[in-house]
């Protein structure tokens, strides 16, 4: 799924269609193959994955994952500079000392959502 494209998403979703006038999955499978032959073809979850997206947010734009964390020009310097005072700083030590920093702004991010 990760060659979609947000347009190409939108297109699933417009292939869908809304109310009485839409198609199923399988359908929409099927008119993804005719209209993008030379796409690797999708299967039924990949579309049910995509309409939840939708659904769910409002948007099919990509969402970074819990595991990537979201981290801050500040935090960066604060890390820089961390390294600059003690260069041999050994990496666990800089991942405490930066952790709450990190976990606080992602924490502000869901506030906002």
């Amino acid at each position: 799924m990760s060659y979609l494209t947000e347009s190409l998403k939108i297109e699933i979703l417009m292939m869908i269609g809304y109310g009485d006038r839409a198609r199923t999955q399988c359908e929409v499978v099927r008119l993804f193959r005719e209209t993008h032959p030379d796409l690797p073809p999708l299967n039924q979850g990949t579309i049910s994955k995509i309409e939840a997206q939708y659904r769910e947010m409002g948007h099919v734009r990509k969402v970074p994952s819990k595991s990537q964390a979201v981290v801050d020009d500040d935090t960066k310097l604060n890390l820089l500079l961390a390294l600059e005072e003690n260069p041999i700083t050994p990496a666990r030590q800089l991942a405490r000392d930066t952790a709450p920093l990190v976990q606080m702004i992602e924490d502000l991010g869901d506030k906002k959502n």
